[in-house]
């Protein structure tokens, strides 16, 4: 229980009708989880808005309604705070009460198109085995140092952001890593919420049906360093175009990390397999276990951020050598006949093209690279075509398949990428809208010494099909096929 006049603290109050000296239980924006005593807080979202359920959630025991428009209806017994915006005054009351957990933890958040989750992990996986308790908020699952809990979206909800990095404090977490979404900081999810340092990957075309434009995106990701105060790190990828635009208006202390350009941390790769990358990190070799560039580039990002997190730069190389590719990422399997599996969650035209010319330079004589890919239903439709056109472009065969549809005919979904599809490329490509005959399919085409690339869902185990989500992973299914056809 927290008094109402502490949790208003910052929040930028317009007006008040009732009092503020009372308890309340609990947090709510949803008025179905509503209960007695909480405090409901009317956001406005992009299809509801919660001031028509302001009554609901007093029904269902609110005491306390913050809003941006008072009810024609109110109540004696009920307190109403008038604010300018309630999804940024949500996150900062939710920071409130949880009495701040992000300003006793060292939070790290992690932005960009691609490489946020593999940044993170690597990052939890580094600091854990530097000895120190750590917390994860990744896409793929949540961790209090070794509890996993599941996640639902990249970045939690302010109140449920709050609420894990309280639990992480009181279990004595002294380093957490987080993904940091663009919606989420154009959601104000992490308003209030105190990091230690934030950094950038790179930003490539996503999530425009959000969006509307690039020019937002960009603005979404930058608004995270704007935040920033001036005693935390603001780490960027200068190789990236966008990359210092990133720091123009930060308070944070700036670095910069490279392969290609002139920065603060560089890396160059001097050897580059499939079972791993020989890199050079400010003047030392290390081996590590990934592959790729673009894992050379969320390499040197985790090395930086642990340096300027203070820790010691041997010590930091030594750990990264130990460190396992992060599931769904590049994830390989090896058939008995020497075909080779690779699982990628590449959902976006960069990180498709990322993977795929991997694998091309990655190639030794004239094996195949047949690609399974798919779009996401009610997505940024924009990309289809251009994925569909990257697989040609970088594949010997190319399967188009579902991806996790939602409400949106599959096919509507392939239609639309094989828009993207020069005519005489056509003859190498397949549609198989189910995704296991798909993968079936793929490993039934390879030969000795192929490669498929299994792309888009990576670490996911479910297809969410008309808004039921059925148990599919791509690892296990591409398991499950080699064996049953004994390749």
């Amino acid at each position: 229980m927290k008094l109402l006049k502490d949790i208003l603290y910052k929040t930028g109050l317009e007006e008040i009708r009732g009092t503020t000296n009372i308890a309340v239980s609990a947090m709510v924006f949803d008025s179905r989880n509503a209960r007695k005593d909480c405090l409901f807080v009317a956001t406005r979202g992009t299809s509801v808005d919660g001031h028509l359920f302001i009554n609901k959630a007093i029904e269902g025991g609110a005491n306390a309604i913050v809003c941006e428009e008072f009810p024609d209806e109110q109540f004696e017994n009920i307190t109403y705070v008038k604010v300018k915006d309630a999804s940024y005054a949500l996150g900062i009351m939710a920071s409130n009460f949880y009495d701040e957990p992000s300003t006793k933890l060292k939070l790290v958040g992690v932005t960009g198109t691609n490489g946020k989750t593999t940044t993170v992990t690597l990052l939890y996986n580094l600091f854990k085995s530097l000895g120190y308790t750590v917390g994860l908020i990744s896409t793929v699952r949540n961790k209090i140092h070794n509890e996993v809990i599941p996640a639902t979206h990249t970045t939690p909800d302010a109140v449920a952001l709050n609420e894990l990095l309280s639990k992480m404090h009181e279990k004595g977490c002294q380093y957490v890593f987080m993904e940091v979404s663009s919606h989420a900081v154009a959601q104000h999810r992490i308003a209030g919420v105190t990091f230690a340092g934030g950094v950038f990957t790179n930003i490539t075309h996503d999530h425009l049906d959000y969006h509307k434009t690039f020019d937002e995106y960009i603005k979404a990701k930058k608004g995270f360093f704007d935040k920033l105060n001036d005693e935390a790190f603001a780490l960027t990828n200068k190789d990236d175009r966008n990359g210092l635009v990133m720091l123009q208006n930060t308070s944070a202390k700036k670095h910069s990390y490279a392969l290609k350009s002139i920065a603060d941390f560089k890396c160059r790769i001097i050897e580059n397999h499939l079972h791993g990358l020989l890199l050079n990190i400010d003047g030392q070799e290390v081996w590590v276990k990934l592959i790729g560039n673009f894992n050379a580039y969320n390499v040197l990002a985790v090395y930086a951020t642990a340096v300027l997190l203070k820790q010691d730069k041997t010590n930091v190389l030594t750990a990264l050598s130990t460190l396992n590719a992060v599931e769904g990422r590049f994830q390989q399997l090896k058939s008995t006949t020497g075909i080779t599996g690779i699982v990628d969650y590449a959902h976006t035209p960069d990180a498709l093209k990322n993977v795929l010319e991997t694998i091309k330079s990655l190639r030794t004589g004239n094996e195949q690279v047949i690609t399974l890919v798919g779009c996401g239903g009610d997505r940024d439709a924009a990309k289809r075509p251009i994925m569909a056109q990257i697989a040609c472009e970088l594949s010997t065969k190319v399967i188009l398949t579902s991806d996790n549809p939602r409400s949106e005919d599959p096919e509507s979904i392939l239609d639309q990428m094989q828009k993207g599809i020069d005519p005489v490329e056509m003859k190498k490509t397949l549609r198989i809208s189910d995704r296991k005959e798909a993968i079936r399919t793929a490993c039934s085409l390879a030969k000795p010494g192929d490669i498929i690339l299994i792309a888009g869902k990576g670490h996911e185990n479910y297809q969410e099909i008309k808004g039921v989500k059925h148990p599919f992973d791509d690892f296990e299914i591409l398991k499950e096929t080699t064996k049953d056809l004994d390749i």
